[in-house]
């Protein structure tokens, strides 16, 4: 984010909303009226609906969006409405022995109770869980090298996921049944749970193969005899919904993983009886159920065995049937949504993963950096060069600066350097130039011109004034007593052309503000020292810097191309060679803005900004010589650190919010916990640096969980204004004359009673 000043004033003539601000708002005109007082009949006015705006729309859309790709990638993966409870064994008096005693299909439509068996010498293999990336396509290898048939018994959430998969094993002559969409035990379910969980399955398969079926298989089930009081309830319900319930009379036991051997010996049938054999084709390390039927399906085929789909074993119609209409286009769609949230959802774990490391990257950068920086300028007998005593000129442009502007000129009064005080009027309707000619003082300079911008005005102070060192500061600014001093020493250094002063938040004392202060001090001021020491110092803020005229001069002074003409002018020095440095000790104190709706103003005009002067100086990437040098090191970094991670660190509280509801609750809290400690490290550095008051760091949890969204979303929508080609015209910020004095501690009130609470 860039440190600049809260200002916010016209965008001047270059742009329609460039008209001058010094004009009240109209007013509704009274109806008219006829000749002789009558009044005349007017139409029943309407009210227009106002539209909500695209820059507003698309953010709240998208955010919609991404929460609902990521709910429905939960509730493909079982993190979201699944349910992991298996019942223990009840009792068995309320199942037919028939059912116990009978085989594993188990056929209770239309009101029977009845069971069916494989006939011998057929073997029906069905695998569960199912499918699986890696294993399904090996299970489907073998089969059809073998020219052997099974039934998969797929779950909703991996048919959902990997369609291709359902739809190769229909095509090569499978069977496909199903075992529900969550694999929950449904003897804990509703009814109205179980038809969810039949339907979604039925809805995977459709979007996947364009088929439905007519086979089931409950989760957690074994043999007949395994049937319980709990189980048979379902069993039947099942059934009155047209399904057959298929369990096992041979089970391999693969999940155990005991063995190529043991599993061939469990899974193959006495005396050339026919059976349904259980295997499973997902759910861990299926590598030893691959082998076991490469060598299990020939030798049984030599046996005279035969390996067959279910409905062939039992000389029934196909389970399978076609899908169209309104229910295969649903099912299409279920799929398409799911493979987007699969995507979406890769590329957000992805983004998370940068910005992770570009966060931890920032913090190491920040503090090596900074360290060696205040080791450099602190060091006894530092100099910059000689002293710096000539007198400097004092730019302040003001508009509508009437509760301020009298502190701020003040504050330049005590100043212990020589300077010359140039106010610029840039159209006030508020009196802000008579108060300042009011006061009478000496060297104060009034320049009056039509609004035209603030970089137009500081174009006209910089043609006013009398001096080649130039300070800039804002109307509502406060200097303190040795603040120009400290501000221009590094121009001893003949390299420098511009040097960065050190803004602080004034009004610090409500939740916003405070937030602001932490901000200041770890965000713009450790940024600052960092780009010092790499040499691509990004902004010097319009709250306190300092240039050379002829310095200014050769890069064709301030610009109004953008709307951060802090960060053009600043990137312009570094391509013209001159070095841009940081000087800890020039202290401004600025008034932040103090409800949410000016910060959003003020911030949404900094990351446009911010995006424009990158945009404009983009050539700098391909240039040579100094112009070179900060398009390949300055350029990356701040396209990284102020764009890029500032608009994917919300990731961080949206995987924690997801974490925290769907799990993994520890891991998620102890990971967001680390981030921050990491966080409140840098913070309480730049503190010290700064020589603050710790106290104000108790508010930093809470600053990272809802001030970054607000920046997040300002950013997102800075991103929206650019790519749908909108104009963001300044916003003035609403002032309270807060800052009485200098402070070089948190300053009193001034003009409370004016001031606005925190939104």
């Amino acid at each position: 984010m860039n440190s600049r000043t809260n200002r916010g004033r016209s965008a001047g003539p270059r742009n329609s909303h460039a008209q001058s601000r010094s004009q009240p708002q109209s007013r509704p005109q009274s109806p008219s009226r006829s000749g002789g007082g009558r009044r005349r009949a007017q139409p029943a006015r309407t009210v227009k609906r106002r539209l909500i705006p695209l820059r507003y729309l698309m953010p709240m859309l998208l955010l919609v969006a991404l929460m609902a790709m990521l709910m429905l990638r939960g509730y493909t993966h079982s993190e979201i409405l699944a349910d992991h409870r298996v019942r223990p064994p009840a009792g068995t008096d309320k199942v037919p022995e028939k059912i116990l005693d009978g085989g594993p299909v188990i056929d209770t439509r239309g009101g029977h109770e009845g069971t069916l068996s494989v006939p011998g010498h057929r073997l029906v293999l069905t695998f569960d869980d199912g499918p699986d990336p890696e294993w399904t396509p090996k299970v489907l290898d073998v089969l059809k090298k073998h020219h052997a048939h099974g039934v998969f018994f797929v779950t909703g959430t991996m048919a959902s996921r990997y369609p291709d998969l359902v739809e190769r094993m229909v095509d090569e002559g499978h069977e496909v049944g199903l075992h529900t969409f969550n694999h929950p035990d449904l003897s804990y379910q509703s009814s109205s749970r179980i038809d969810w969980e039949l339907s979604q399955n039925q809805l995977s398969l459709a979007g996947a193969a364009g088929i439905r079926t007519s086979l089931f298989r409950p989760p957690y089930s074994s043999f007949s005899d395994a049937m319980d009081n709990k189980s048979w309830p379902v069993t039947k319900y099942i059934g009155s919904r047209g399904y057959l319930t298929v369990v096992n009379n041979t089970d391999s036991e693969d999940w155990k993983r005991p063995g190529v051997a043991e599993i061939i010996r469990r899974a193959t049938p006495k005396d050339g009886k026919g059976a349904i054999v259980l295997m499973h084709d997902s759910g861990g390390d299926r590598s030893q159920t691959v082998a076991a039927l490469d060598t299990f399906l020939p030798d049984l085929q030599d046996k005279g065995y035969r390996f067959t789909n279910l409905t062939e074993a039992l000389d029934a119609p196909s389970a399978h049937a076609p899908v169209s209409g309104i229910d295969l286009w649903k099912g299409k769609a279920w799929v398409f949504l799911v493979g987007a949230s699969e995507k979406i959802t890769g590329v957000l774990v992805v983004a998370l993963a940068v910005i992770g490391f570009l966060v931890l990257l920032r913090f190491g950068m920040m503090l090596l950096l900074s360290a060696v920086h205040a080791r450099k300028v602190r060091k006894k007998g530092f100099r910059w060069g000689p002293d710096i005593t000539e007198p400097v000129s004092v730019l302040v442009p003001a508009y509508n600066e009437a509760k301020c502007i009298e502190a701020t000129v003040r504050s330049l009064m005590t100043s212990d350097h020589p300077i010359e005080i140039i106010v610029i009027d840039d159209g006030s309707s508020d009196g802000t130039a008579l108060i300042v000619e009011g006061l009478r003082l000496p060297n104060v300079r009034v320049v009056r011109q039509q609004n035209a911008g603030k970089p137009a005005a500081l174009n006209r102070g910089i043609a006013n004034a009398r001096y080649d060192l130039i300070v800039m500061m804002d109307g509502d600014t406060v200097f303190e007593q040795s603040t120009v001093r400290e501000l221009v020493q590094p121009f001893g250094d003949p390299r420098v052309g511009a040097v960065a002063g050190n803004a602080k938040v004034g009004n610090r004392d409500s939740l916003i503000g405070a937030w602001q202060h932490i901000e200041y001090v770890m965000g713009f001021n450790l940024d600052r020292r960092m780009y010092d020491m790499l040499g691509c110092m990004p902004t010097i803020p319009g709250a306190v810097g300092a240039f050379r005229r002829s310095a200014l001069e050769r890069v064709g002074g301030m610009s109004d191309d953008t709307l951060a003409e802090d960060t053009d002018i600043t990137m312009a020095m570094h391509r013209d060679g001159w070095r841009v440095v940081y000087a800890e000790k020039a202290r401004a104190w600025t008034e932040a803005p103090e409800t949410v709706q000016q910060l959003w103003s003020q911030r949404y005009r900094w990351s446009y900004g911010t995006m424009q002067a990158i945009w404009k100086h983009r050539r700098s990437v391909i240039e040579s010589g100094p112009s070179g040098r900060f398009g390949r090191v300055g350029m990356p970094l701040v396209s990284l650190f102020m764009v890029l991670a500032p608009l994917l660190a919300p990731l961080i509280d949206v995987f924690l919010l997801y974490g925290l509801v769907f799990g993994p609750t520890q891991k998620t809290i102890v990971a967001w916990l680390g981030v921050l400690a990491v966080q409140a490290v840098c913070a309480a550095y730049a503190f010290r640096l700064d020589r603050e008051r710790m106290t104000h760091l108790i508010s930093l949890p809470l600053q990272q969980i809802l001030y970054r969204q607000l920046m997040y979303v300002v950013l997102l929508q800075s991103w929206i204004t650019a790519l749908t080609g909108g104009r963001l015209r300044w916003q003035k910020l609403r002032r309270t004359g807060v800052l009485g004095t200098p402070p070089s501690i948190p300053q009193q009130r001034v003009g409370g009673a004016d001031r606005r609470p925190v939104a």
